[in-house]
């Protein structure tokens, strides 16, 4: 039986509310990545994930260099004890119509996240699922 803490990305990338969306575009493709866990000083603001950028911000035309991450992150961040099982975290995933669940240890610190695509590469590795997250940056 798979954990979390077996299946989840490990590297977290932060970056400040105040971040420009051209910035976070760019930190996201040089770090291959789908999300970022965006801070408002050392308070956890919110998840900014690829398709944050593209529904909320390009749909509306924001403006890119100076339109801020803060303003269009999901603020409600749900979040999952990496001891919990993988079938819990899918559980959850399907429950709260969400693709990405942020992994805390005992004392609720930020230790990873993990996506549906992490999951299904891991559970089912022959899905469809996993075939196109294995192309795709890290969901």
């Amino acid at each position: 039986m798979y954990r979390v803490s077996d299946v989840m990305t490990k590297q977290v990338v932060y970056l400040s509310a105040e971040t420009t969306l051209d910035e976070a575009a760019r930190v996201m493709k040089e770090s291959d990545i789908g999300d970022v866990v965006v801070t408002d000083g050392a308070t956890l603001a919110g998840l900014l994930t690829d398709r944050d950028i593209v529904v909320r911000a390009v749909a509306e035309r924001a403006d890119p260099t100076s339109t801020t991450i803060g303003s269009i992150i999901t603020r409600e961040v749900v979040m999952i004890e990496q001891h919990s099982t993988a079938g819990e975290a899918a559980a959850l995933m399907r429950e709260r119509n969400i693709r990405r669940v942020l992994v805390c240890d005992t004392d609720r610190k930020l230790v990873g996240i993990v996506s549906l695509g992490d999951l299904a590469m891991q559970l089912d590795p022959n899905s469809a699922l996993a075939d196109i997250s294995e192309g795709a940056p890290n969901n």
